[in-house]
């Protein structure tokens, strides 16, 4: 590890291990499975390939990311959580929460990538509110962008692609995050053009209701106001 604060202290030695720049977006690009180096490369288009190198040593060392050979004929090397590493899970959940709730509009050249959207909705999701439902939804990005997201009393599995079952299909026009932050009503989000769906006009309730991400904060006379 490149950096070390010198407190005796669990956070700091957080810091210490998945702290540099990029380390966590690399462990959250493993959270959803093994990568070869490329293809953390094409989701994270904008750091330089020894840098890249640099974190991946950094998170081996910290038993936090290890390397395996794919029992394939290209035996290609591949990238994946160690069990230590799987429980930062949760925390990058919490966090990714934490963040979106400060998110404004994307700027022109930002990237959205396919495991930036699944993981946004394990982020969003509220178990509590889905006992006992079962729902099926695809949302569509772009043409080259399709996830579905299966909800099961509780549990939540999302993976990509479509889904040919899918009691809902939700075509994105933009950011869902105003619908799902409540900034704009379903209706809104549909008289606007933010969406176009395919099926029952109530699924696209209970989604917003499943998937939420929390007001953020507003400042009044320089103080928070939660």
């Amino acid at each position: 590890m490149s950096r070390r604060y010198g407190q005796y202290c669990g956070l700091a030695r957080s810091l210490e291990m998945v702290g540099e720049r990029w380390g966590l977006l690399v462990v959250r690009d493993l959270v959803l499975g093994p990568k070869r180096f490329t293809d953390l490369q094409k989701g994270l288009p904008r750091i330089p390939a020894s840098i890249l190198s640099a974190r991946l040593n950094e998170l081996e060392e910290a038993d936090v990311v290890r390397r395996r050979i794919l029992p394939q004929l290209d035996a290609s090397v591949v990238y994946e959580l160690t069990e230590y590493g799987r429980q930062l899970e949760s925390v990058l959940l919490d966090l990714g929460l934490w963040g979106a709730r400060s998110l404004g509009e994307a700027a022109e050249d930002d990237v959205f990538t396919m495991d930036a959207a699944m993981l946004s909705l394990y982020t969003m999701f509220r178990p509590e509110r889905a006992a006992g439902v079962r729902m099926s939804a695809e949302l569509r990005y772009g043409p080259d962008m399709v996830l579905h997201a299966l909800v099961d009393d509780g549990e939540l599995k999302v993976a990509e692609g479509g889904y040919a079952d899918a009691t809902l299909v939700v075509e994105a026009r933009g950011s869902l995050r105003p619908l799902f932050a409540q900034e704009l009503s379903p209706d809104e989000a549909l008289d606007r053009g933010l969406v176009r769906l395919v099926g029952d006009r109530a699924q696209l309730d209970l989604l917003v209701d499943l998937f939420h991400i929390p007001a953020a904060p507003r400042r009044v006379d320089g103080l928070a106001v939660h």
